[in-house]
Formats: structure tokens, C-alpha cells, sequence
């Protein structure tokens, strides 16, 4: 059977082909009226518009902007180099991929940087959630203008952002404390020191919030004396903890929940105790941690998957097009020293 084309809805409609490609293209200057009589005709026809084809005709490019948090952290490191390979690879996939770096923890900065953008320079966003009201204000102005912002690792709930991109975080603090509590079990009342890069990240909080539930719930034996903020900074990270394992020389146990896995290092090879130790991502330096002992598990997410996940899903909002739920949920892996897989190409080695 014939597929119906856009002359087979200017037919029945009775209007132009100008006045259906107008509507199906969701420009203005059509009566709400028109806009509705030529939907209907679509819905009564079966018309299914071939988005690849006509983006193809039309010449369209997606034009995605990532605003990521500047840093030295490996992780943010791997992200941002997922961006740029795929910003060079785009132009074949009609692909404009820009990448803004802002100050961590800043929600003014993000706000600010997010005032630059408008329907007539992006199609879509990608931002990493800091909880700042004036970031949700941004988030809804492009919004009205039919610009899509996504969250990415970091959510904001009920800030008007489109999808969330990353892991279950809470799932990820639960996880992270039952391992805990296993590895300290033989503890009679085991202290645990959290190591968070700032709990104005949803990300953070969740976590924290996770491996609380499951510690005190689980393993009431147990108690976190101390939860650090080390601004995702090695050397702020490393005194902290330090400080931290001077105040308890029998600290039974460390879960680093952010991106602070060169501060734990160096804040244990400056003492003789060996707490056992749960990380976030999979780095250079937490994969030689894991090798030599020194870490006991690395809770992991993909950064590939995730900018992969953010263009489709733009794409498909950009299109108007249906958006799998499925494509926004990261996998979270876990990794014991006996699980280390090999080194991708571009995850960073630091």
C-alpha cells in the first residue's frame, strides 16, 4: 500500500502545499485553525513524516551546546573529550556540537552562560544541574522559546529540564553502602568517612542520601563521623581526609562519592592506616588504586553512553519525534580488582 505524502494531505485538506509544509514544520504565520484542520488530516491519513529525509532536503543542522564544569578531574576530563570527538565527527551527521566550561559549583556562572543561548543559535542544551534559582528561570525562558535543556549526571528536578541523562544516583549510594558495610563487617562499631565535592549537587545528595538509608538501616553497627566537601579539588580532598584520618586513626572505612579519587589516594599514602575504600569512576588512577589494593570497589558510568545518550535524545526532541525513556538511563557498573576491564581509548589515564 502507497505510503501518503504531504500532496495526499494538501488534497484532502483543500490547502497549499506551502500551508502544509508550513504546518508540519511548525513555523508561523498559520491560523490556529488551519494548524488544526491539516493535523487532523495527518492523524486521519496516516501520514508519517520521513524526519531523516526532510532534514536532509532542508539542509538542518542539529546545533547542541554542552556547558560542562571546568576542572582537572579525570572524569570531567573523559566527558569533555567524548564532547570534542564528537564535535569533530558531527559536521557528517549535521552535527554543530559546541562546548561551553564553567566554573564547578557555580550556579551563577551557569546561569550566565546559559543567558547566551537562544532559538535562533541552539536547537538544544546540555548542562551538568547546580541548584541555583536562577538556572531553573533560564531553563524555563528557553523552554518557552522551544529550546530543550537536558541534565546531565547532576539532575534538577522540577526546574522545567526536558530528560535527565546518568545513572540512578540513590541506587549508586545504596550500592555503595552495602558494600561498605560487608567490607567492614568484622568492625564492632566501624566509622565511615564520606567524601562528597559538594552536596549542592543533586548527584551528591542522592548518594549520600542512599548510602545513609541502607548504613543505618543494614549495618547499625556502623556510623558516618564525618561527611567532607572537597569542591572536587586533590589537595583540598587530600587535607580534609587527612585531618579526617588524624581525628580517627581507626577509620574503618572511606566512600568517596564525587570526583575527588587523587585527593583519597594522596591523603593514604601519607598515613599507615588502610580503611577500606569505595569510588566513583573508573579513572587512571582509581583503576592502579583498585590493581594495588588500595581501593576495594569503583562504582562507574559511562561517558561515551552518556553524550551518546544526550545527542540522540536532543535529536529526538529537536524532531519532535517520540523519545525512549531507556535512552536516557546509564548503566551502573561496579568494578572489583578482579573485574578491571581494558582501557578504552579515550578514557583519560590520570
Amino acid at each position: 500500500m502507497r505510503r501518503p505524502t504531504v500532496h495526499d494531505i494538501a488534497r484532502v485538506s483543500g490547502f497549499s502545499l506551502a500551508t502544509v509544509d508550513r504546518v508540519l514544520n511548525h513555523r508561523s504565520g498559520v491560523r490556529p485553525a488551519t494548524v488544526e484542520a491539516v493535523q487532523k488530516v495527518v492523524q486521519d491519513i496516516g501520514y508519517v513524516r520521513d524526519i531523516s529525509a526532510a532534514n536532509l532536503a532542508s539542509g538542518r543542522v542539529y546545533r547542541i551546546a554542552f556547558i560542562l564544569p571546568e576542572g582537572d578531574s579525570s572524569f570531567l576530563h573523559s566527558l569533555c573529550t567524548e564532547v570534542e570527538q564528537r564535535a569533530r565527527a558531527g559536521l557528517s551527521e549535521r552535527l554543530a556540537i559546541t562546548l561551553e566550561r564553567v566554573p564547578p559549583f557555580d550556579g551563577a556562572a551557569l546561569s550566565e552562560a546559559l543567558r547566551k543561548h537562544s532559538a535562533e543559535t541552539t536547537n538544544s542544551v546540555v548542562i551538568v544541574g547546580t541548584d541555583h534559582p536562577e538556572i531553573s528561570l533560564e531553563i524555563e525562558r528557553l523552554a518557552g522559546e522551544g529550546v530543550p535543556t537536558l541534565t546531565l549526571i547532576s539532575d534538577l528536578p522540577g526546574s522545567g529540564r526536558k530528560h535527565y541523562i546518568g545513572i540512578a544516583n540513590t541506587m549508586a549510594g545504596r550500592a555503595a553502602a552495602s558494600l561498605l558495610g560487608r567490607f567492614t563487617a568484622g568492625e564492632s562499631r566501624a566509622k565511615i568517612a564520606v567524601l562528597a565535592g559538594s552536596l549542592r549537587l543533586r548527584d551528591h545528595q542522592d548518594r549520600l542520601r542512599g548510602f545513609e538509608a541502607v548504613l543505618s538501616n543494614e549495618f547499625p553497627s556502623s556510623a558516618v563521623v564525618a561527611v567532607l566537601e572537597g569542591q572536587d579539588d586533590e589537595k583540598r580532598a587530600a587535607g580534609l581526609l587527612g585531618e579526617c584520618l588524624k581525628q580517627h586513626p581507626d577509620l574503618a572505612g572511606i566512600y568517596s562519592l564525587g570526583a575527588g579519587t587523587r585527593g583519597v589516594v594522596a591523603a593514604l599514602l601519607s598515613t599507615s592506616a588502610r580503611p577500606k575504600v569505595i569510588a566513583h569512576e573508573l579513572t587512571g588512577t582509581a583503576r592502579t588504586a583498585l590493581r594495588e589494593g588500595m581501593f576495594d570497589a569503583v562504582i562507574h558510568q559511562s561517558t561515551r553512553r552518556e553524550v551518546d545518550a544526550c545527542i540522540r535524545l536532543s535529536r529526538s526532541l529537536i524532531d519532535g519525534t517520540p523519545v525512549d525513556p531507556l535512552d536516557a538511563e546509564i548503566r551502573t557498573e561496579i568494578f572489583l580488582r578482579d573485574t578491571i576491564p581494558p582501557l578504552i581509548e579515550t578514557e583519560s589515564k590520570l
